[in-house]
């Protein structure tokens, strides 16, 4: 979506506040400067703990939230964003993508949740989409390697991140566990 575009469909929204929390300083000042130029006015904090501070100050209109931060979880500053202002569109962007934060992120009132790289016009198509159009289907599915991941972390989810419960239900070795929930997710 070109920065024009974006600008005269960002025109339908009276509110044009932005806050991005991410932790990687260089994509958080690119991302900052590519959203300004597409209409947004931008606040930029690189931690859970200056989000949340900033959604007291003033809660925006629009959030992008890193889901993994050096101080905790980026769902949290939505959590506290969608509670100050249910209006709020948030999405998730993270470089450790999987179902289980995706339809957490989604249950918490995010629009959207794209894994990195993305870059800005992939993040105000998804700030801006009104949910009418269908995203097109994969071109490569899944691989076994990946559905299993997926799998473990759901779990680990559905267990609030506890690793030696997560373990238990699915009857794994709690070292195993870590060792996998440590490694990036397969291809």
């Amino acid at each position: 979506m070109p920065a024009l575009a974006a600008a005269a469909q960002l025109a339908d929204y009276p509110d044009h506040s932005l806050l991005i929390v991410e932790d990687d300083k260089p994509f958080l000042e690119r991302l900052g400067r590519a959203m300004e130029t597409r209409g947004f006015a931008v606040t930029s904090c690189d931690s859970v703990a200056e989000g949340l501070a900033q959604i007291a100050k003033a809660a925006p209109a629009f959030a992008v939230v890193d889901l993994r931060l050096g101080d905790g979880n980026g769902l949290d500053v939505v959590s506290a964003l969608k509670r100050k202002r249910p209006d709020a569109r948030v999405i998730v962007l993270t470089g450790y993508g999987n179902i289980a934060t995706a339809v957490t992120a989604v249950k918490m009132g995010a629009v959207d949740y794209l894994a990195k790289p993305a870059d800005a016009d992939d993040v105000v198509a998804a700030l801006l989409a009104t949910g009418t159009e269908k995203s097109e289907l994969p071109q490569n599915p899944m691989s076994a390697d990946r559905v299993r991941w997926e799998h473990i972390q759901r779990i680990y989810e559905m267990c609030n991140r506890n690793v030696s419960e997560t373990a238990r239900r699915l009857n794994m070795h709690r070292r195993t566990l870590q060792r996998i929930l440590a490694k990036r997710a397969p291809r």
